[in-house]
């Protein structure tokens, strides 16, 4: 079982300390700036009512939310049937991890980010430290576990993501009234600590703050999936840039650090809001992204429908062409896309989910030579339409013709065309010809431009632009955006 000798050992054992100056220098993973595209799901007990959302643990115990009065009305009163009643209900029935990932590496993904533990304080392996897990309930399965084996037999590289931190006070509003939420809670006990008031977002100094008791479980947990799964990078929820969390951070990302020096294997950490200092893991920006192109590489994590993470009875789909210009314009600023996909609660993967994965796999077989392994080229795109950045900035966007992104890779530029929109001319300002002394962003030579999984086609360059002419494209894939390799001499 980890403890809090063997992490001050691995720490003690180097080179990484847990300092910030160290930390920031640990250097992102070779393979991650060029995989792109990643995996996230949500699936655990919050799936079961597969109701509004994964949160659905906190507000089943708000009166006068939507998931308190379809809680009493479907399930029974909190104090009969509390959210720890789930378990039972929670058998995974139809889930096969294999099955999973087939999916996942069809769709183009190189990475795949399970949810370890949410807030709801249930974890989905395989623990000593908790009963509450699905080794010991529910399932009994180890579902990480397997998803790890599946994730390395797909020939991808595996990853988690730890929500518990919120955990300090997310199921406390079971406290205001006669639900199973009750008082004493110790250690060890599944609603523990259950603490209130609940503290906003974006307060770093909150009261009561967590417990050394607390965090020392919250770093053991994290530190045990690290030794037990060996995951390639972590991810961590918003509430982990609270002040009492930084020196237990920058303990765990030592010891993670360390242990990934001693297996061989390069590790990093995703983080929000500053929950690392700058340079010691890798940048995420949930449900949005930076405005321009970026020096560092970083992460965007959002999902496939706007409305939840988990799967729901209501999810509001994005669209497959909404989908697929995400990754692009992240592309092309240096980040990487990780979308999530919510698994229904008996494992299953909804059709429509299954549609979407399917779709971005069959765009990514034609078009990922423009996007795996490429970097932003010196200007990041043209058109009439500017998307607002910074997180949870993501909205619906009526994209046009005139509005196109690049990468490049090995000397070629790479362009796409965000809303093809069928049209049989396409034009590309920055590559007008230089004409009576006026110099275009692009003054090098052309020679060739080639549609991405269709072939050359003919374009011509003049004053005002360089016209593409594509080769048509039939069902689906008309509307999807275009790419086109363009070969400079």
């Amino acid at each position: 079982m980890i403890d809090m000798k063997t992490i001050e050992a691995v720490i003690a054992s180097g080179p990484y300390t847990d300092t910030w100056e160290s930390l920031s220098q640990a250097p992102v993973p070779a393979w991650f700036p060029d995989a792109k595209f990643g995996i996230f799901t949500h699936w655990g007990l919050y799936t079961v009512p597969e109701y509004r959302n994964e949160w659905y643990s906190r507000n089943m115990y708000i009166e006068g939310y939507p998931e308190f009065e379809h809680h009493v009305k479907t399930y029974g009163p909190q104090k009969e049937f509390g959210y720890k009643d789930f378990i039972g209900m929670f058998t995974a029935a139809g889930f096969d991890a294999n099955e999973w990932l087939d999916l996942f590496k069809a769709s183009g993904a190189q990475y795949y980010f399970p949810v370890s533990e949410h807030h709801d304080g249930y974890q989905m392996y395989r623990s000593e430290l908790s009963h509450w897990n699905t080794w010991e309930t529910g399932p009994h399965r180890d579902i990480i576990g397997e998803l790890r084996e599946a994730t390395l037999k797909h020939g991808m590289h595996f990853a988690t993501s730890n929500h518990r931190a919120e955990h300090w006070w997310f199921m406390g509003h079971g406290k205001e009234f006669d639900s199973d939420v009750k008082e004493p809670l110790k250690k060890g006990d599944f609603y523990w600590p259950s603490t209130q008031p609940e503290p906003h977002e974006s307060d770093i100094a909150s009261e009561p703050a967590p417990t050394a008791e607390y965090l020392e479980d919250w770093l053991l947990r994290v530190c045990e999936i690290i030794d037990n799964y060996r995951p390639e990078l972590l991810y961590f929820d918003w509430w982990v840039q609270h002040q009492a969390f930084k020196p237990y951070m920058k303990k765990l990302a030592a010891f993670y650090y360390n242990r990934g020096i001693e297996w061989g294997t390069p590790v990093s950490i995703c983080y929000k809001h500053d929950g690392l200092a700058w340079g010691a893991g890798i940048v995420d920006v949930e449900r949005g992204g930076f405005g321009v192109p970026t020096p560092f590489v970083w992460q965007t994590d959002t999902a496939i429908a706007r409305n939840s993470w988990c799967y729901t009875d209501s999810l509001e789909y994005k669209s497959l062409a909404e989908l697929i210009v995400t990754l692009v314009d992240t592309v092309s600023k240096n980040g990487n896309l990780l979308l999530n996909v919510g698994p229904r609660a008996d494992g299953s993967i909804a059709e429509h989910d299954r549609e979407l994965l399917a779709g971005i796999g069959t765009w990514m077989k034609a078009n990922g030579e423009g996007i795996y392994g490429t970097r932003p080229w010196h200007i990041t795109g043209e058109g009439p339409t500017k998307p607002e950045g910074g997180m949870f900035s993501e909205k619906l966007i009526e994209w046009t013709a005139q509005d196109w992104r690049f990468t490049t890779k090995n000397g070629a530029i790479y362009a796409f065309c965000l809303n093809p929109a069928g049209q049989s001319e396409l034009k590309l300002s920055t590559f007008a010809r230089y004409h009576d002394r006026i110099k275009p962003p692009f003054n090098g030579l052309v020679t060739s431009v080639e549609q991405l999984g269709a072939g050359e086609v003919s374009y011509e360059r003049t004053d005002d632009g360089m016209t593409i002419r594509p080769i048509a494209r039939e069902g689906e894939q008309s509307a999807l955006p275009i790419g086109f390799k363009i070969n400079v001499g």
